[in-house]
């Protein structure tokens, strides 16, 4: 190597530059996080097409480029704005600046927990992490788990350890059988990551057996019997059923002790996906929402959807933690020791991943900066948003809600006038919004009509927010509506 290119390695790991733009991107940051959380940042979403965003990107060059500080500034100009208190759209966190500074922390040191040799400050960090969320979730002592990224691989663990614990045998290493059709049972509200687990696990669309919902989209416990029958009859064999606390799109709390009393009653491992709402453990005030999650074998929960951290990070927790150290059983001598139940120390005998960030320090940073009651105290709060909020609706005759909101989603649509495409409306009001730049707020679909949907996330979104908000939609209606004639739905669908 010559010395001009050692001079550059020198040059991008030069302590006194990582100072000085590392000062500036904090100021930056915070000015940023300022003006966001007081609605100066600009519109919500500065909305440009997907291709034109792409043309403002700048392509990768093989020579040096701008400073740190210019990407930084361009990129903000053009970010969607999380901490704006208008933002009321997906399930998106967000995080509080302690963990977002135990985010640099752990981006510079890039220590890899999954061995605890490459890991040996952030390991015990995850494993004490871990023990907190299973106490709050009411889970014995002897419980346990792995942190992964992302729910989606969260809730495919899960479900390979309930088909190790259930099938019998070693299926880990065996695989599946010939003529062994396995399948779990679902809500008709389950999210998509569910189905997706299983057929990562090579059981195919029939593994996966619907259980219709209630009029409030809850898991219809009734209805059970009658979806593990038809499973058997079909010549499957169910192992577990998987509940939601809460579902993505309503936010409705699945009625988790039934469940778990039919689960027991059938030998079914009973898992729960409280990616969103597992964090309502923490709420004192709402607590009672996942009554029921301290008997599931297993746990999803998202920290980086209620718990202000920056994603991913999810805890799959285990009623038994001996059940996390049979899901994976597989030799890797450079790694790990014979005897993977005795290596706690080893996490990543027990995940689909190898290598993984130490996403434990985001997390257990802030709650020890900030104490748990932070936490209980932004929990109760976004719920107590969307509360407002369909209250708001409750008391507004030209809205109405699709229903009550049990946690902090709220789904609702706008009345349409006579002759006007409802659903049409509903997607034009949030296109309207959201390239405007005032709020953001998704949809949802629920029994074929088409929704809007409010996630509260944001601890200071208020109720002069949440006014505005339907002042806007009745404004951008109106105007929709006298556009394409009260008497011509087809007008609606080819306006814009």
């Amino acid at each position: 190597m010559d010395e001009a290119a050692l001079q550059r390695l020198r040059s991008a790991f030069d302590p006194e530059r990582f100072r000085q733009q590392g000062h500036d991107l904090v100021d930056r940051l915070a000015d940023y996080l300022g003006a966001a959380l007081t609605r100066q940042a600009g519109p919500v979403l500065p909305w440009v097409d997907p291709e034109g965003q792409l043309g403002n990107t700048p392509s990768i060059s093989e020579d040096a480029g701008p400073e740190v500080p210019e990407i930084v500034g361009d990129l903000l100009h053009r970010a969607f704005h999380l901490h704006d208190p208008r933002t009321l759209g997906h399930q998106d966190g967000l995080p509080v600046p302690a963990a977002s500074l135990a985010g640099l922390l752990i981006s510079t040191l890039n220590n890899d927990p999954s061995v605890y040799e490459t890991g040996p400050a952030v390991v015990p960090i995850e494993v004490r992490l871990l023990r907190w969320m299973c106490d709050e979730l009411g889970f014995p002592g002897d419980a346990g788990g792995v942190l992964t990224g992302g729910g989606s691989l969260g809730n495919l663990t899960a479900l390979l350890a309930a088909r190790q614990a259930k099938v019998g045998r070693d299926s880990w290493t065996e695989g599946n059988r010939p003529g062994e059709a396995l399948c779990v049972l679902v809500s008709e509200q389950a999210h998509y990551c569910v189905a997706r687990a299983v057929k990562i696990m090579g059981w195919g669309d029939d593994g996966f057996v619907k259980v219709p919902v209630t009029d409030d989209f809850r898991m219809d416990v009734a209805a059970l019997p009658g979806a593990l029958a038809r499973a058997r009859e079909a010549g499957r064999r169910p192992i577990a059923v998987v509940a939601s606390a809460c579902t993505t799109a309503t936010g409705t709390f699945d009625p988790l002790p039934e469940i778990a009393d039919f689960c027991s009653e059938h030998d079914l491992w009973m898992h729960v996906d409280g990616a969103h709402g597992a964090s309502t453990v923490l709420s004192p005030q709402y607590r009672s929402r996942v009554r029921g999650i301290e008997r599931a074998d297993s746990v999803v929960w998202d920290c980086h959807k209620m718990m202000m951290t920056p994603a991913v990070l999810t805890g799959v927790l285990f009623r038994n933690a001996r059940h996390s150290y049979d899901t994976f059983r597989q030799e890797a001598t450079y790694l790990f020791e014979e005897r993977p139940d005795e290596e706690w120390y080893n996490p990543g005998n027990r995940t689909v991943e190898c290598t993984r960030s130490g996403m434990a320090v985001l997390l257990y940073t802030a709650l020890r900066v900030h104490g748990i009651g932070l936490f209980r105290d932004y929990v109760t709060r976004c719920f107590d948003v969307a509360r407002s909020l369909s209250d708001l609706i409750d008391a507004s005759p030209d809205f109405e809600l699709a229903v009550e909101p049990d946690a902090n989603i709220v789904c609702f649509r706008y009345r349409a006038d006579p002759g006007i495409d409802s659903d049409r409306l509903q997607s034009r009001l949030r296109q309207k919004l959201v390239s405007g730049g005032s709020f953001y707020l998704t949809e949802a679909e629920l029994d074929g009509n088409q929704f809007l949907r409010c996630t509260a996330q944001n601890p200071f979104t208020g109720e002069q927010d949440l006014c505005d908000l339907l002042d806007h939609l009745r404004a951008e209606a109106s105007a929709l509506e006298e556009r394409s004639g009260t008497t011509n739905a087809s007008g609606l669908a080819q306006e814009g």
